[in-house]
């Protein structure tokens, strides 16, 4: 019978063999979702996705991608923004 803390399905079972033969459950944090550009929703490149316990100890360049708008806008949407703020200020 699992412990209580082990019930709920905010973690995720992973069946891991032994060596002598058998499988055991270890119970592990579940993986966050991946990062979504803010403007058309598709998935954002260079950005891992792992638990805050070990996100927060990666150094800033691994976090996010080194351009304006990184890690909110994917390179298309930034693309996009970069040229009409560029188009606003030549009218």
């Amino acid at each position: 019978m699992p412990a209580g803390k082990h019930k709920s399905r905010s973690l995720r079972r992973v069946f891991v063999k032994t060596p002598g033969k058998g499988t055991k459950i270890h119970y592990r944090k579940r993986k966050p979702s991946k990062q979504v550009c803010s403007d058309c929703g598709s998935v954002l490149q260079g950005i891992p996705t792992l638990i805050q316990s070990k996100f927060k100890n990666l150094p800033l360049t691994k976090k996010r991608p080194q351009r304006p708008y990184g890690g909110t806008l994917c390179s298309s949407c930034m693309r996009k923004k970069i040229r009409s703020q560029v188009i606003k200020c030549l009218k």
